[in-house]
């Protein structure tokens, strides 16, 4: 008898086969659909991390990511009259060529992290560290839009130079091209403070508001044996994470429980006297 997989006739419409991130107990590769969305993050003074879903797509589970990037920018720009000017984004979109569309076509800047087997160039020594030809750390200067560079500088302080014996003829600036490596350059450069807390403080939030998707809401439990339902039960889920966010902007901030045990500054009352001249 020839499976489902092997023969690629499957029951739900226009289903396809699919990868999903290795984990214990479950299959490498799934038959169905995928729920694609680009978040925008919202700045609220919710103690809460608000993420927004702006553009969403459904498409069969082997349509790659990384071809979403530039149609949803075109989403944005059509609808909004706006679009993001920095995406955070996992390893699906660390493809060169969308990332350069963005840059050169949007100013969008899309930050990764650097895939392990990925080669450094010059004058990366990780993913986190640069240094000049001498072995100086350097920090991101600027981004010279113009001539699509990159410009890295030696730091207030050096350590090396006052010993380098090519102080005297350095410039103490190093440019790199932009396009030579979307990742360790493109807009925002990989070793930058910038890139670092990106991937730090939010790319981190991608899975968790992914699970309540799948998990609270509830997609994770479903079977959907047609791509038409997938997108109206994608369409729901989207409104439920607004109407969520909708409350919480308009529910006034609630006050510590412990309120009536924290310490209060006492005030006396007392004249103070003015010292005589």
């Amino acid at each position: 008898m020839v499976s489902k997989k092997s023969s690629a006739r499957y029951t739900a419409a226009h289903a396809a086969l699919g990868g999903r991130t290795l984990k214990t107990g479950q299959s490498r590769c799934f038959v169905g659909y995928k729920k694609h969305t680009l978040r925008l993050w919202l700045p609220t003074r919710h103690p809460s991390v608000t993420l927004l879903p702006l553009v969403t797509w459904v498409t069969p589970a082997n349509v790659a990511e990384g071809g979403l990037l530039l149609p949803s920018l075109h989403w944005c720009r059509s609808h909004l009259s706006w679009w993001p000017g920095i995406v955070v984004a996992d390893m699906a979109y660390l493809s060169n060529a969308s990332k350069a569309a963005a840059r050169t076509g949007w100013q969008t800047a899309v930050v990764t992290k650097l895939r392990a087997d990925m080669r450094l160039l010059a004058p990366y020594l990780s993913a986190a560290q640069v240094e000049c030809p001498q072995g100086q750390p350097l920090e991101w200067w600027e981004h010279d839009a113009s001539g699509g560079e990159q410009w890295f500088r030696v730091p207030e302080r050096p350590e090396y130079c006052p010993r380098c014996w090519e102080a005297s003829r350095c410039p103490r600036h190093f440019g790199y091209a932009a396009g030579e490596h979307e990742t360790l350059f493109g807009l925002i450069p990989l070793a930058s403070r910038v890139s670092g807390r990106l991937l730090r403080q939010v790319r981190p939030w991608i899975e968790p508001a992914q699970s309540f998707e799948k998990n609270q809401l509830g997609l994770g439990q479903m079977f959907f044996n047609s791509l038409r339902l997938t997108w109206q039960m994608s369409l729901w889920t989207d409104s439920a994470v607004l109407l969520r966010t909708m409350a919480w902007l308009d529910a006034s901030q609630e006050s510590s429980l412990l309120a009536g045990l924290e310490p209060n500054q006492l005030e006396f009352g007392l004249a103070l006297e003015k010292s005589p001249d």
